[in-house]
């Protein structure tokens, strides 16, 4: 056993699952959890299920309570600030998850101080990783990373370990899918200590059906990206909208110069107007951005005083040498 697990008897672990109308699932999910991690406690967030999952998890062992507002980043939201613990084990109610790549999830966290680790899913069944999603996935993922910094592959992966420090400063503000996106740029913006691991990722438990919606749920993911960007990169933003108006103002205004170089008039007055009115909004639009931009450093700096405000129980010395 290497020292990190070893080292695991002090640290309170919680599983995290949260759920809705995952009755064929959630007793198989649980027990899974059970004999990875022993010693934790596992919690089902029921969320106005309308099978029977509250009774099928509560037979499983586990400690099962509810959410009323439905969506999964109100589930999430309410378990961060429900249960106290130094590890934070979540994951889905469809048993698509491997429960047994828990324990590395958190030596890979503990060993090395981490804050969040990731499963990325890795699975050659088309029918539980569909093309669509995997493409989906990575599309959104790439926009991320491209505003906000590498370090996830699989960001809208439901597997994922945290530390309490993560959990006690997460500013949740999503009500459903999105929550995943809000997550990992929650750990890319203050910069904190993070890593991904592959897991295997298996098919959904026969009988039961997928919650999420490709388009819907794609949309909405994208809509939090962009409202992400305006106000954690409102700058970048901005500066967008900015570009965007003096080239299409340049563009219209080309025909006008050359008739006004030709005849000495202004016959499209209307369209001059709209030039003028173009490159007004492109400047209020980069001083709006290089204003905000202060006031999200401000921020910033808050919530990176609020994280470290929280203590971290996880510190291994690994100076120390096995027994």
């Amino acid at each position: 056993m290497s020292k990190t697990l070893s080292s695991l008897d002090h640290i309170k672990v919680a599983v995290l699952i949260p759920c809705f109308n995952e009755a064929k699932a959630i007793g198989d999910v649980v027990h899974g959890f059970q004999q990875a991690l022993p010693n934790a406690t596992v919690y089902v967030y029921d969320n106005n299920s309308s099978d029977n999952t509250i009774e099928v998890a509560l037979l499983a062992g586990a400690v099962v309570r509810r959410e009323r507002q439905q969506g999964k980043g109100n589930v999430v939201r309410r378990m961060f600030a429900d249960i106290e613990a130094d590890i934070y084990v979540m994951a889905d109610g469809d048993d698509t998850y491997d429960a047994s790549a828990a324990p590395q999830l958190i030596d890979k966290m503990v060993s090395e101080n981490l804050d969040m680790v990731n499963g990325r899913r890795i699975s050659d069944a088309e029918e539980a990783y569909r093309p669509g999603h995997k493409f989906g996935n990575k599309l959104l993922t790439t926009l991320v990373k491209m505003f906000f910094g590498s370090g996830i592959d699989d960001m809208l992966s439901g597997y994922k370990i945290f530390s309490r420090r993560f959990t006690k400063s997460f500013p949740s503000l999503s009500s459903g899918f999105e929550i995943e996106t809000e997550l990992t740029v929650h750990a890319l913006e203050l910069r904190m200590p993070i890593a991904e691991i592959d897991t295997v990722y298996g098919s959904r438990a026969e009988g039961s059906e997928s919650k999420l919606s490709t388009f819907a749920d794609g949309f909405r993911i994208l809509r939090t990206i962009a409202i992400l960007i305006k106000g954690e990169r409102p700058l970048q933003f901005f500066s967008a909208i900015f570009s965007l108006l003096i080239l299409g103002s340049v563009v219209l205004s080309i025909p006008i110069i050359t008739t006004y170089m030709q005849t000495g008039l202004v016959p499209r007055l209307p369209t001059a107007v709209l030039v003028t009115g173009m490159v007004l909004l492109s400047f209020l639009s980069l001083a709006c951005g290089l204003i905000l931009d202060t006031v999200t450093r401000g921020r910033q700096e808050l919530k990176r005083l609020q994280y470290l405000n929280v203590p971290n129980q996880l510190h291994i010395d690994t100076t120390e040498k096995d027994d």
